[in-house]
């Protein structure tokens, strides 16, 4: 038998920004406010459509949380809720995933809602423009790359259209490719 899930108090209105992309590439998503920062961070990756193979960190004020490690100075990240994170709209903190190409992302607590009857939460509500591929340098590395696969006279036009995939649209958005990831976060 499906375990039923409780319906949250309070639902999180985030908004998740990749920092230094331009033109901006972000979701807004909606959560329970006493999910972890554990769950969040899995919530990031399936938004964002990253694979979850680097590691994390969220910056907290002063304070880091990630997954706890002998030789990293963070707090265990399933010990704090978001509701104790974010108390209020306009609060922001920051989640770094892949400490080498440091992908930063702004969340934004935007709102804080009611829950609607028969809505399973986390949902994706909207966003702008597709994930970078890993392992592509960061914004600046994804931005020359942008400029690489734009260019059919570029040196390392062919290689790079190769690597990434034909059909890679920097542009794209699936609202429903997007939700069906979240579907799978439990």
């Amino acid at each position: 038998m499906p375990r039923a899930t409780a319906t949250p108090e309070r639902i999180y209105q985030l908004k998740i920004t990749l920092d230094g992309s331009k033109p901006p590439i972000w979701r807004r998503v909606e959560v329970a406010d006493t999910i972890t920062l554990a769950k969040l961070h899995t919530i990031v990756q399936a938004a964002m459509g990253w694979y979850d193979s680097h590691l994390h960190q969220f910056s907290v004020g002063a304070e880091y949380y990630g997954v706890p490690h002998p030789e990293m100075d963070v707090r265990d990240e399933r010990r704090l809720k978001l509701n104790q994170a974010l108390t209020a709209p306009q609060q922001k903190i920051r989640y770094e995933y892949d400490f080498g190409d440091s992908w930063l992302h702004d969340i934004v607590l935007e709102k804080v809602l009611d829950p609607e009857p028969g809505v399973s939460y986390p949902r994706c509500t909207a966003g702008k423009r597709a994930c970078p591929p890993e392992d592509c340098g960061g914004v600046w590395g994804y931005a020359e790359l942008l400029e690489t696969i734009s260019d059919p006279q570029h040196p390392e036009h062919e290689e790079m259209r190769e690597w990434l995939d034909e059909d890679f649209d920097p542009e794209a958005f699936d609202l429903d490719e997007v939700n069906a990831a979240l579907r799978t976060v439990r």
